[in-house]
Formats: C-alpha cells, sequence, structure tokens
C-alpha cells in the first residue's frame, strides 16, 4: 500500500485559510467528514484535540501531522491541506505550519497505516519535497509530487542494502508515530550532507524498523540514541554512544553526529548488563533526575486509584442520608454503602502502588513488588512491638511512609542488583524471579517495620499540626499550596505542592487538595481573561490561543499558560502567583475540600462548599488578570500590525 491509497483528490485543500491551530484542526476534520470515511465527525474532532494535549504534532519544519485513532473511523485515510499563509500551531521549532496532514484510523487496525504515515513523515524532512508540495498548482499535481517522491525512495532503500555506516542511530519517540521517523529522515538526510552515511533504527507504534545488524553496529564509528524511551544498549558494547532527545534528532541533527564522532565528551559503552546500562543513562541525566522521574512515576500510576477512590467516596456521602444514622454517614443506604466501599477499596491500594512504582521507576520490574510490599506496611503501621505483642497499637507511617518506602526499596535492590551482578548470565533468570523478590521483600520489610514508629511519630506530628490550624495559619497554608502552582506551572515547584496535596488526601486532609487544585486552575483563567476583558494586552495572533486558556484552566492544566509565561516570565508569573495565593488561601478560609486530585471544573460535585470554591477560583483569577492588566502595555501599533 502507497500514500497516495489513502489520499484523494477529494480529500486535499490547497488554499486553507486558519486563524489557529483549532481552527485548521477543525477545517481538516469538514475535511475528513466529506470522504464519507468516519461516521461522527464531533467524536472524530475530539480524538484529534485528545491527542494534541499529549503534544503538538507540529513537529516543526512548516508540518503538522495530527491524527485520531477511534471506532468512528472506517478505514485508514488522509487528508492533506496547504496553508499558504502559515498559521500558528504551536509547533516544536515555534515556526508556522504551512502544510498538514491529517491521519484517521480504525480502532482495531494493523500497523499498514503507521507504516505509510513513517514513509510520509520521512519525506516530508526534504525541504524539496515540501517546497513541490506547497507550490503544487492542483490536487492532482500535489498527488504526483507524493508518488514520484515515494517510488524514489524505495528505489533508494534497494540500492543502500548493503552500504557501511559511519554512524548507526535509533530513534523513539512515546507515541511512536511521526516524531520517531522524522528525527530518522534529518539525521540520515544531514549525515549525506556532512559526507557521513548514518542508518536508523526506528522504534515505533509498528514495531521495530530498519533493524541494524551485528555487522552495521560492528563497523560503525559511533552510536546517536534520540529517544523518549529506554533502550537497551548492550549491544552497542565498545562503541562511542552518546544519548539524545528525539526532538534534538530532528532539529539538530548535525551537531549530533559531529558530537558522536568526534567529541570527548562521548564515551565508549562498556555495559555488559542491564544494570549497567541503567548506571550509564543515570550518570547522564543526573541523580536528581532520576530520583525526581521515579517519584513522578509513582505519582502518576497512584493518581488513578485516588481520582477513582476520591470520587467513589464523596458521591457515597452525596447520595446518603444522613438522618438515619449520623454515625455511619456514607454507609446509611445500599447506593452509598455501594458508593463508598469500591471507592474505600482503591484508596486502599494507592499507598502500595505509590511505593511500587517509585521502586519500578529506580530499579525496573524487580522494584516493583519490594516496593508495593513496603508501601502495604507503611500503611499497616506494622512494628517489631506489635509483632510481639499484639495488644501494642500500630503505627501507620502513611504517605510519608510510602514515600520512603518507594525509594528505599528501589535503592535496596540496585544494591542487590550490584551484589550479583557477577553470578552467570545463565541464571539471570533466577535472579529476577527468585533472589530479588526473596530478598527484596525480606529486606524492605525489616526496614519499613524497624523505621514505621519514628516514621509514623512524624506523621502524626504532621497530621496534628495540620489539625490544629485554624484561622491564620490555615490561611497561609493555602496561599503558600496556591502561589506554590503559578511558580514554575508544572515544574518541580508546582509538583511538590501538588504531591504534598495528593498525599493529604491519604491522611483525610481534603482542605489542602481544595486550595492546591483551585490553585493550579488561576494562571490559565488569569491569560484567558486578560484576553478577554483586556484584548490590546496580548498580540493578536495570541488572543485566539489565550482564550483556549478557559478550558485549560477549568480542566485544572495549569501548563496553558507557559507559551504566555515564557514571553513575559516576570508580569506573568508573578500575576499569576498572587491570584492563585489569593485563591488557595480563600479556599481555606471558607473550608472547601475535594478528594479527587484532578478533575477541575468537571469533580465540582465531590467539592466541599461548591459555590464559595468556585468564588475563590474565580476573585483569584481576576485580581491576577487587573494586576496583569495594569502592568503590561498596550501592543504597540507597529506590533499589532506584524501580529496579523
Amino acid at each position: 500500500m502507497k500514500i497516495t491509497d489513502l489520499l484523494t483528490e477529494d480529500a486535499i485543500d490547497l488554499q486553507v485559510k486558519a486563524q489557529s491551530k483549532s481552527d485548521l484542526i477543525h477545517q481538516m476534520v469538514n475535511l475528513m467528514d466529506q470522504t464519507g470515511e468516519i461516521t461522527d465527525r464531533n467524536h472524530y474532532e475530539t480524538l484529534v484535540l485528545e491527542r494534541e494535549k499529549v503534544g503538538s504534532t507540529g513537529v516543526g519544519e512548516g508540518i503538522a501531522i495530527p491524527h485520531g485513532q477511534g471506532k468512528v473511523v472506517k478505514k485508514p485515510t488522509l487528508v492533506a491541506a496547504v496553508i499558504p499563509d502559515g498559521v500558528d500551531y504551536d509547533a516544536l521549532d515555534e515556526k508556522p505550519v504551512y502544510l498538514a496532514f491529517l491521519l484517521a484510523v480504525p480502532d482495531k487496525e494493523d500497523s499498514t497505516h503507521l507504516e505509510i504515515l513513517s514513509r510520509l513523515s520521512t519525506l516530508l524532512m526534504k525541504k524539496e519535497f515540501r517546497e513541490r508540495l506547497r507550490q503544487a498548482k492542483t490536487k492532482k499535481e500535489f498527488l504526483h509530487v507524493i508518488d514520484e517522491a515515494e517510488n524514489q525512495m524505495e528505489t533508494s532503500e534497494k540500492d543502500n542494502a548493503h552500504q557501511t555506516y559511519d554512524v548507526v542511530a535509533i530513534t523513539a519517540c512515546i507515541t511512536g508515530i511521526a516524531h520517531t521517523y522524522m528525527a530518522a529522515e534529518s539525521l540520515e538526510t544531514a549525515g549525506k550532507e556532512m559526507g557521513h552515511l548514518v542508518k536508523v533504527e526506528t522504534h515505533g507504534q509498528s514495531g521495530v524498523k530498519n533493524d541494524l545488524t551485528e555487522e552495521e553496529i560492528a563497523q560503525a564509528k559511533a552510536v546517536i540514541i534520540a529517544s523518549e524511551i529506554d533502550i537497551d544498549l548492550r549491544r552497542f558494547q565498545g562503541k562511542r554512544v552518546l544519548i539524545a532527545r528525539v526532538s534534538d534528532g530532528i532539529h539538530k541533527p548535525k551537531e549530533l553526529i559531529e558530537e558522536a564522532l568526534y567529541s570527548p565528551k562521548v564515551s565508549v559503552y562498556h555495559g555488559h548488563s542491564k544494570q549497567e546500562e541503567e548506571e550509564e543513562t543515570e550518570k547522564q541525566e543526573g541523580v536528581w533526575g532520576k530520583l525526581y522521574r521515579s517519584l513522578m512515576n509513582g505519582i502518576t500510576y497512584m493518581l488513578p486509584f485516588v481520582v477513582g477512590g476520591g470520587i467513589l467516596i464523596a458521591l457515597a456521602f452525596l447520595v446518603d442520608d444522613k438522618s438515619i444514622d449520623p454515625s455511619n454517614f456514607g454507609m446509611n443506604t445500599p447506593l452509598a454503602a455501594f458508593l463508598k466501599t469500591a471507592g474505600g477499596y482503591a484508596f486502599d491500594f494507592m499507598l502500595c502502588i505509590l511505593a511500587g512504582y517509585i521502586a519500578m521507576g529506580l530499579a525496573d520490574r524487580p522494584g516493583l513488588v519490594v516496593g508495593f510490599v513496603g508501601g502495604a506496611i507503611a500503611k499497616t503501621g506494622t512494628t517489631f512491638s506489635s509483632l510481639a505483642d499484639s495488644s501494642d497499637p500500630l503505627v501507620s507511617s502513611g504517605f510519608l511512609g510510602a514515600l520512603l518506602a518507594g525509594f528505599l526499596a528501589g535503592f535496596f535492590v540496585l544494591l542487590l542488583k550490584r551484589i550479583f551482578a557477577r553470578l552467570p548470565q545463565s541464571i539471570e533468570g533466577i535472579k529476577t524471579i527468585l533472589i530479588y523478590p526473596v530478598l527484596g521483600v525480606l529486606g524492605i520489610s525489616f526496614l519499613m517495620i524497624a523505621i514505621n514508629p519514628f516514621v509514623g511519630a512524624i506523621n502524626i506530628a504532621l497530621n496534628n499540626w495540620l489539625n490544629s490550624l485554624q484561622g491564620a495559619n490555615k490561611i497561609l497554608l493555602g496561599a503558600i499550596l496556591g502561589g506554590m502552582m503559578s511558580v514554575d506551572l508544572g515544574g518541580p515547584v508546582n509538583k511538590a505542592a501538588y504531591t504534598f496535596g495528593t498525599g493529604m488526601i491519604a491522611e483525610g486532609h481534603y482542605d489542602i487538595m481544595a486550595a492546591v487544585m483551585a490553585g493550579g486552575m488561576v494562571p490559565p483563567l488569569v491569560i484567558a481573561l486578560l484576553a478577554t476583558f483586556f484584548p490590546k494586552r496580548l498580540p493578536a495572533k495570541e488572543r485566539s490561543s489565550a482564550l483556549v486558556n478557559y478550558v485549560m484552566g477549568l480542566s485544572f492544566i495549569s501548563e496553558g499558560a507557559i507559551p504566555f509565561a515564557s514571553a513575559d516570565p516576570i508580569r506573568v508569573l508573578v500575576s499569576c502567583i498572587i491570584g492563585s495565593a489569593i485563591t488557595g488561601a480563600l479556599s481555606m478560609l471558607w473550608d472547601c475540600t475535594l478528594m479527587a486530585p484532578h478533575g477541575g471544573i468537571f469533580v465540582i460535585a465531590t467539592v466541599g462548599h461548591p459555590l464559595l470554591y468556585l468564588a475563590a477560583i474565580a476573585i483569584g483569577s481576576i485580581v491576577g488578570m487587573l494586576i496583569l492588566a495594569a502592568w503590561k502595555k498596550n501592543v504597540g501599533e507597529k506590533e499589532e500590525t506584524h501580529a496579523k
């Protein structure tokens, strides 16, 4: 199957005029609807927009490849658009998009469409090919350009089947669709221009393509790994290995090739095992980067349990009748009892999941069971004293204990890996199925039972302190946490406040999570309100994207304000921090509560004092908007004209 088998003349528009990214997608979805290959255009457009939230499909070089997959698609279909004047698409290189291809994929489909998309992505990295498409006068000529280039590619692949390569590489992105193949083409093209033959193995959704052979690796002078996922490096033993981001493979191919071949900073890889490979990766990303990534791994996997459990428990209180038995509120009616029980099961798992996946982030799969057990012991609060005498109380170390258990479990398994690294390769399976689980569970159990009394005491002291907060102290805590959510809009400070909020849900402090989420909703709303009431404070090309921040703010996506903060960091961030701090303080003042760590306006039914909660968000957003409006000047006449 070829690209032109998915793309017909009726699915091409050579004169698209779009005001924004969402406008372009809307027009292309209409074009897709006209092909008759989707059954519900609105649902399909939602699928495409949801994919954009994962990361922009504006891959640079004036190209965008949006796509959506679902049951509303009958068969794989492409539509194409040429935007002569360009459109701001939030592309990776921050440049306008002039060429866009929209892909529709059925819910259950083989990898054929992915192979075609990878071929298209590869062709689009050629400047001459892009220019010929943009200059095509008719739809027939547009299709002819694609067909001709695809035939030349197939011929070239056959001619180069037995080449010797100076550099071999692997490219892979998280979604494994466009970026993977564009980085591959960019590296290969740059290599030819520099006089170095480069072969790239791609790890995409359709599997590994263009596999590197042992002979090709042996003859290569250097290896480039441009990837966002873990890659097994063991076959590159003895070669110079450079690890980079897949985006660098697209935008900095010549720099990567030169660095891989000549830079003294690139070391020869001598790994003999997965453990040594992990150590090499950790060396390049840094210890703190590894710890932070592991923490986020635990939080990511924990969130669905907190969200599912929290919302179900909150709904149980909403549908129950407290007058039946106030002491059994939440369980008085059959429906309430069902919801609270189901939610409780999810809640019971969250500390184990947190610890397990933190440990897995540090030590890979052998760390999962060890961390899970450590989290369970932290939750139950078992001590040596309680084991010796069942009448002695358990001392749960709660969220703090689960955090500590995850890191301890991960480091303990890493220690076991180092200790048993010299065992023969033939018994590798015994280590993962026997040695690591048995010794790991034994070790983490001893450690957690030993430290539970001490961490539990800290946990009790923290809970007592939080319970004692009243008046100004409680309001101050809300202001600090709310303000932190705007400091770096999804960065470490934001994540620290968010992690504390989710942890306090486990301890029953639902007012803290309410202040955190409310504070995080403010920054995008500040930008959206500014675009609505003071439009001249923003360039014309930014206003439409600013209005999208209403949706992002109400959905608790703080990152919506990042582009505006990047352009004007001092004024935007300070205004948002003040607005978020006010919102967090008011949320605490009015005793608002929240049992779900995400969802924004969509979980308002589970919020305690919902009207006051909405008022707190509105007041903080308006204050932030007024400060920013007073601080910023109107866009100058020249700047306004240029923006249009």
